[in-house]
């Protein structure tokens, strides 16, 4: 989940994701699921599977995590997920033509 604030539109996500302070492991159970060991603690704080991960190993999806993860990417965020939100809701819409 990544976000200590559940139920809420955050970028949240991209931010824990790309912490440098986080060392990812797999973990026992499954080798699609990774634990996030903070470095410092050693302590896990978060679990990620694999498609998580994409978004900091990804050269372009990297990119645009790191927009969403600044200081300023909140309410660019926001944005985008509406914009994208409304798209994908109305695409079987014909009667708004």
């Amino acid at each position: 989940v990544f976000t200590k604030h559940r139920e809420t539109l955050s970028n949240d996500f991209f931010i824990n994701l790309l912490r440098q302070d986080i060392e990812w492991h797999k973990t026992e159970e499954c080798s699609n699921i990774f634990a996030g060991k903070n470095c410092s603690t050693g302590t896990v704080e978060w679990h990620a599977t694999r498609v998580d991960l994409i978004f900091g190993s990804n050269a372009q999806l990297r990119a645009i995590s790191e927009m969403y993860a600044s200081e300023d990417g909140q309410p660019i965020f926001i944005e985008d997920f509406i914009t994208t939100w409304v798209k994908v809701m109305n695409l079987d819409r014909f009667d708004l033509s």
